[in-house]
């Protein structure tokens, strides 16, 4: 299974922060059996939407975006993310908020979104890294049976 984890920064974008995010959801994406590519974009709805439909195109298996789904002005990711998206899966985020509520009442305030492209399931993470390290491992035990279902593959119940 192939994943790309872009992170979504101006300051990353611009060689101004260092990427923390991106290398977190990597090494779980990694130990759960992906193969695991990172890239790094800047905020906005037209530099996502551009990132997310190449990965589409080129057929990956799972999208991850770490950054830009907050109430800032410039946190636009799901916004992105909805233009790219034909199968919206909810529960996929409504599960990562509920596990990042339990040690932060402020993950409510993420807006991320998941769904599906073409056969590309994607799914919008926090930026921090515990944001990152938390919504992951709440979810990347369903994610090779999402990533098959996607695909096409049998559900298996």
């Amino acid at each position: 299974m192939r994943a790309r984890v872009v992170t979504v920064s101006d300051r990353v974008a611009a060689g101004t922060a260092e990427d923390r995010s991106g290398p977190a959801a990597a090494a779980i994406l990694l130990e759960a059996g992906f193969e695991v590519e990172v890239s790094v974009v800047a905020d906005g709805v037209e530099s996502v939407a551009v990132a997310l439909r190449e990965a589409v195109a080129e057929g990956l298996d799972l999208v991850v975006t770490t950054g830009g789904t907050g109430l800032a002005p410039r946190d636009l990711t799901p916004e992105a993310t909805a233009l790219v998206v034909e199968r919206p899966a909810p529960g996929i985020s409504e599960a990562m908020r509920a596990v990042g509520m339990t040690h932060d009442p402020r993950a409510m305030l993420s807006r991320g979104m998941s769904g599906v492209a073409g056969s590309t399931l994607i799914v919008n993470l926090p930026g921090s890294v515990v944001g990152v390290e938390e919504s992951l491992r709440a979810v990347v035990e369903v994610l090779p049976h999402a990533v098959r279902l996607a695909a096409g593959g049998p559900a298996g119940h």
